[in-house]
């Protein structure tokens, strides 16, 4: 067989995977009808760059189908989207490998927003901001940023959410002592960044304040404890000071739903989206799970909705406050 040939065949091949990835059927459909639709759709998913593998692929694809339900107004990541070294250029084959040909439904070519994880910090950070300006639909105009987003268009601003993206690993203390592991870490000062986000929380008059990092507050698990004492010591008294609704994480790779009981806050890790960990559970565990899978997240005008899907499609936790 010649070289047209066998490129015609690789590209037919090519073409029917696309569409087999993208097509969803009646029984998929079935199961995303009833979900929880807002003003304000998000779809949010943490630590699922495996290149498709473990369940990836998978929830990608679960994704795609509550996408086309909801329409999402866009995606967030809560970090570590390209394990285990991050990237290293805008050219690096994992964009494609574990974003671009993953995350293929037609409703998910909406902005996506995310922070750095770990893992991220293993590569060349830089290289997640400037990709911004390479990809239609991936947004990191920094290491940490904010912007507001109406429920509406005829709304008060006091009707608006309030999103505040954090990078959490320059602020805990043992990624900073590991500068050959985690050398961006030094590019962040830790104290300038945590001043940003009280100036940030207290000048915000929206009704809602969502804040969005890759490391836990509060979480039952078998990371350091060193992890969320620091991360506590940083931003807890911020937290309530300026009344964050709820805080959106990952790194765990288990879904756990805490509140303290000190404040109203929701902490919320955010399961991973392609390899799971059992969990465990504490005084403070309203609840925990250990499937895979992603979260949506919806607001109307005095409406505040989160819902757990996991890797069978299934909603399996939700999540509601109202103001």
């Amino acid at each position: 067989m010649n070289k047209i040939g066998i490129f015609c065949i690789i590209s037919i091949t090519l073409l029917a995977v696309v569409l087999t990835a993208c097509a969803t059927t009646q029984s998929e459909k079935k199961t995303a009808e009833g979900t929880y639709d807002g003003e304000l759709n998000i779809l949010m998913l943490s630590d699922a760059g495996r290149n498709g593998s473990y369940d990836q692929r998978l929830i990608g694809e679960w994704m795609g189908v509550y996408a086309d339900e909801l329409g999402p107004e866009f995606v967030i990541s809560c970090g570590d989207l390209f394990h285990y070294e991050g990237i290293q250029s805008t050219r690096d084959p994992l964009l494609w490998s574990n974003f671009e040909s993953i995350y293929s439904h037609g409703e998910l070519q909406c902005p996506w927003y995310g922070v750095l994880g770990n893992h991220e910090y293993r590569g060349n950070t830089q290289a997640m901001m400037d990709y911004t300006e390479v990809s239609r639909r991936w947004n990191m105009p920094d290491r940490y940023y904010t912007f507001s987003v109406p429920l509406d268009d005829e709304v008060a601003d006091s009707e608006r959410v309030r999103f505040v993206f954090i990078d959490t690993t320059p602020l805990i203390g043992k990624y900073r002592a590991e500068q050959a592991k985690y050398p961006d870490v030094q590019l962040v000062d830790p104290d300038t960044e945590v001043r940003w986000i009280d100036s940030v929380l207290c000048a915000s008059n929206e009704k809602w304040k969502i804040v969005v990092g890759h490391h836990p507050m509060y979480t039952y698990d078998e990371k350091d404890d060193c992890e969320q004492e620091d991360m506590r010591a940083r931003l807890e008294e911020i937290f309530r000071r300026n009344s964050v609704d709820a805080y959106f994480c990952g790194h765990i790779h288990t879904f756990q739903h805490i509140r303290t009981g000190q404040d109203s806050i929701d902490y919320v890790v955010n399961t991973s989206a392609s390899k799971q960990r059992a969990p465990q559970r504490g005084p403070l565990t309203q609840y925990a799970g250990e499937n895979s899978g992603f979260g949506l997240l919806s607001f109307d005008e005095g409406t505040m909705h989160y819902t757990l899907v996991n890797s069978r499609g299934e909603r399996e936790y939700e999540i509601e406050r109202r103001k």
